[in-house]
Order: structure tokens, then C-alpha cells, then sequence
């Protein structure tokens, strides 16, 4: 008869910033569920993998469960590690502290970008509903006029019922803004060069190419990945074809628009923005879209924060779960993945 072998449990640590950062990613909830399937080497959070104690611990750890201002895991550092089986990001992108010698080893890796994109994504719809009914331009008005400001009459274009809204991006953010406006009565069109038309139907919008979006969108927000061929995409020539009144939205990476372009015409009036990321980030002091009432500036908040950072967790929690079990991970990251992440 066969002898069916159990996984050996897990051995887990955690590296990031700090205590305090693990402490908010993994609430008590998440701990239990932790160590009812694996060990925990140490309750210390590696903050550095150059000490001799830190190397004690990553020599024993066949699970590192990681999270924003993880110390750089390369080859050296992987050469301690001999055991280890997974990287479990809880957060998003693992560029800048995940090394090419993680696949070499067939360490697997694995984010929670997954997770992190819901609270991007409903930044962005409130976002797409604030501006369908003018909400930003309203407040300015009537901070102004105060008892004194008068609702104008609606327009034909203000409301949420049948505006047209275009999604650039079919990213995991993209995907997810997509999915919550099927809620709602819009005409959604979407620009993304690697999908069919099919592919957006089944989507909830229209496959259109960037111009037509532009110019025919009332609301246009950006879920683009930054590739070499992405990086300006929006610039002067975009943006002019955008419709006079129409608002921007970008809480993709601000080098995928230009800012000198974006500024010349936010600064005319004819159109608005909704910023949660800029490039720079933060901008200059002296930089004129602090001032401006047609835009909305926000510092970067629409990712995981506050109590949602717990989301993330829980996505790390269940990874170690899945190589308990013996399972494939749910969120793996390959080479190729890796290339196009923020």
C-alpha cells in the first residue's frame, strides 16, 4: 500500500519595516489561523539579514512572509536561506527587494496585489461617481458663494445615468473598477491592446482604441502598467482629444502621464483631474496643481491603509496555507510578471 507523505509544516518568519507594520498586516485572527498550520521561527521581525541572529533565523525559515521595507533578498541572502520554499509578499509589487535569484532557486513567490487593488479600485469609483455629478466643482462653488451660491440648472452632461466612463487598462485594478460599474448605468469603454473585443465584453464595456475612448469618455481613468511603452502615454496629444469639461483620473504611477501637458491644460480650465499619484511624488511646493479648484489632489491614500492593510495579511496568510496543504499558490509571481509590475 502507498504511503501518501504530509507536507511538513511550514516554518515561518516575517521581514519588513517593523513590528508595528507586521502587527497591523496580521490582527489576531490572522496569527491564529498562522500557527494552527505552521511554526513561527521568531516572533522578531528581520528588519536586516546582515546579523548573525538574522541568519539563524532565515537558515531555519522555509516560509518568509514579507511586506513594504523588506531588505533586498538576493542571492547571497538566498544562500543562507537553503530551505526556503515561498516568499509571501503582503503587499504589492516585489520589485526592489526580490532578486532574479529567487526563480533560480525555484523559490516561489508570491503578492498580495490582489488585495491591494480593492481599495485602489474603490477609491476610483467614488471617484467616477463624485465626478459624474460634478461633487468637486460644486464644493469649490459653494465654498466661494457659501449662503450666497445657487445650484445652477443641470446640464445634459451631469448625472451618473448612461455618462460614459473609459477604463485605460485591463490591469487588476482595471478589472476590479470594471466589475463594480456593472452596477451602475454607465456606458464603459475600454482601451487595452491585449485584449479582444470579446475579452471586454465579458468585461462590462466596449473595446475601443485610446483616441476614440478620449474623446468620447465624460470620465477617463487610468489602470495602465508601467512598461517602456506606457511610461508619457498620456501627454499633450491625449489630452487634447479628451472632451471639454471631462474629468482625469489617475491612480495608476504618475509616469504614465505628463505632467507639463497635464498642468498647460488643467491650468486653461478645460478640464479636471482626480490625482492620487504624480510624478514627482510629492510635487514641488511651488507646483500650480496644489491650487488649482478643477483638480483633486490626494497623496497616494488609494492603496491599503488603515484597517484594510489586514486584507493583505489575510492573502499572506492563506499563501502559507496553500504550501501547508500542498496546494499551488493562489498569487504567484513569474519572471515575466515581474518585469511589468509597478
Amino acid at each position: 500500500m502507498r504511503t501518501i507523505v504530509a507536507p511538513a509544516r511550514p516554518r515561518v518568519a516575517f521581514s519588513m519595516r517593523s513590528a508595528a507594520l507586521r502587527d497591523r498586516l496580521f490582527d489576531p485572527a490572522a496569527r491564529e489561523r498562522l500557527e494552527a498550520i505552521a511554526d513561527v521561527v521568531s516572533d522578531d521581525v528581520l528588519t536586516e539579514f546582515d546579523s548573525q541572529a538574522a541568519r539563524m533565523v532565515l537558515g531555519r525559515t522555509t516560509a518568509l512572509i514579507t511586506g513594504w521595507g523588506c531588505p533586498y533578498l538576493g542571492g547571497e541572502v538566498l544562500d543562507v536561506a537553503k530551505g526556503l520554499r515561498l516568499i509571501a509578499h503582503a503587499a504589492g509589487s516585489v520589485k526592489g527587494h526580490v532578486g532574479e535569484a529567487a526563480w533560480d532557486r525555484g523559490v516561489i513567490v508570491t503578492t498580495a496585489a490582489q488585495a491591494n487593488a480593492v481599495p485602489v479600485a474603490e477609491y476610483t469609483l467614488a471617484a467616477i461617481l463624485l465626478s459624474g455629478k460634478d461633487a468637486f466643482e460644486e464644493r469649490a462653488q459653494l465654498r466661494l458663494g457659501r449662503s450666497r451660491y445657487r445650484r445652477p440648472g443641470s446640464g445634459a452632461t451631469n448625472g451618473n445615468y448612461g455618462t460614459t466612463v473609459g477604463v485605460i487598462g485591463a490591469s487588476r485594478v482595471g478589472r476590479l473598477v470594471l466589475e463594480r460599474l456593472k452596477a451602475f448605468d454607465f456606458r464603459v469603454l475600454l482601451a487595452d491592446p491585449t485584449l479582444r473585443p470579446s475579452d471586454a465584453v465579458a468585461l462590462g464595456a466596449e473595446l475601443v482604441p485610446l483616441e476614440e475612448l478620449l474623446s468620447e469618455s465624460r470620465i477617463v481613468s487610468l489602470h495602465a502598467p508601467i512598461l517602456p511603452t506606457t511610461v508619457g502615454m498620456i501627454g499633450a496629444t491625449e489630452l487634447s482629444l479628451m472632451r471639454d469639461g471631462a474629468t482625469f483620473i489617475n491612480t495608476a504611477r504618475g509616469v504614465l502621464v505628463d505632467h507639463r501637458a497635464l498642468r498647460a491644460e488643467l491650468r486653461s480650465g478645460r478640464l479636471r483631474a482626480i490625482l492620487d499619484v504624480t510624478d514627482p511624488e510629492p510635487l514641488a511646493d511651488s507646483d500650480v496643481l496644489y491650487e488649482l479648484d478643477n483638480v483633486v489632489l490626494t497623496p497616494h491614500i488609494a492603496g491599503s491603509m488603515g484597517n484594510e492593510l489586514a486584507r493583505m495579511g489575510d492573502l499572506a496568510v492563506a499563501e502559507v496555507e496553500r504550501l501547508a496543504a500542498g496546494m499551488a499558490p493562489a498569487y504567484a509571481i513569474s519572471r515575466e510578471t515581474l518585469a511589468v509590475m509597478a
